[in-house]
């Protein structure tokens, strides 16, 4: 199977270095890469011009998580069968491209997303978040678990992930216009037409962040907005089916043992989250200008 790398970035920074290094250290030279970039000010740029990426700008007001990622799959859809999306800043690891090709042996999966192991500097909270979404045994979902997993059957992230092009032109790809969570509305169109999405667990990228209970609180306001948008997504794959319970279970038993004096900023955060995600379910009734000092994605409301 052919594949590429497509890539969006804005002011990639420090880490993009290490992306761009990792890429070239565990891939073939014959790789192509796509970077679509929004208008960086920084040697974003020019670091992923120098290893040899073929570099598309576009202006800072276009980038759109679904918009731009299509820009990116449907220049070459003709040219390659699988796209690879990751995050300027995931970094891959030994392998992370054989292995999440591999699940594509499977002609029903249409979608794949790698494991994310946190970064080296991740704060306690984000180990655990990544330890708890990212576990380390594969699967593939597919319409028949939508009734026992609910949301959790069309959990994926472009952060890194796969995509199968043939199944992609079929379904139309993403939203062209979406505040975030294209990879989730991918997934369930993707499933409810009788794919799968596979997770695979052996292909790693280090993602992760640690977001302070603001930044926690302006990201769930923008996960509820999505879902007041796409309501079609809950309504025919169901609901979380106690995830949240389960996460802070889970978030409570590890940092009892492993941290415990980060106890008190993870209850923030949940209610950050809680509150946040309950706020941009309604955000239709919210004054616009609130709404964007709210939000995480200030330029979707542009």
């Amino acid at each position: 199977m052919k594949y590429y790398i497509a890539i969006p970035t804005y002011n990639g920074g420090d880490i993009w270095r290490e992306v761009v290094s990792n890429i070239k250290k565990y891939s073939t030279d014959e790789l192509f890469v796509q970077v679509i970039d929004s208008g960086s000010v920084d040697s974003t740029k020019l670091i992923a011009e120098e290893a040899g990426f073929d570099v598309t700008c576009i202006s800072s007001k276009d980038f759109n998580h679904g918009g731009t990622r299509n820009q990116a799959v449907y220049k070459y859809i003709n040219e390659f069968d699988i796209v690879i999306f990751l995050t300027q800043d995931a970094i891959p690891e030994d392998g992370f491209i054989d292995n999440i090709i591999s699940v594509f042996k499977n002609e029903k999966v249409a979608c794949a997303y790698g494991r994310q192991l946190p970064h080296f500097s991740a704060n306690p909270l984000a180990q655990h978040a990544r330890a708890f979404n990212y576990p380390n045994k594969s699967y593939v979902c597919g319409k028949n678990n939508v009734s026992a997993l609910g949301l959790k059957s069309v959990f994926m992230s472009n952060s890194f992930s796969a995509y199968r092009l043939s199944a992609f032109k079929e379904l139309e790809g993403f939203p062209s216009n979406t505040i975030l969570c294209e990879d989730m509305f991918y997934a369930a169109k993707a499933i409810l037409a009788g794919y799968q999405v596979a997770y695979a667990a052996d292909a790693v990228v280090r993602h992760s962040h640690n977001y302070k209970p603001l930044e926690e609180f302006k990201r769930y306001f923008d996960i509820g907005v999505f879902h007041a948008q796409e309501k079609w997504i809950r309504e025919k794959i169901g609901g979380a089916g106690g995830e949240g319970k389960k996460f802070i279970l889970s978030e409570m038993k590890f940092l009892v043992k492993n941290a415990p004096l980060w106890i008190p900023l993870a209850c923030i955060n949940n209610c950050m989250k809680f509150f946040g995600y309950k706020l941009g379910q309604n955000y239709a009734s919210i004054p616009l200008k609130l709404v964007r000092m709210l939000s995480m994605h200030k330029r979707y409301w542009s």
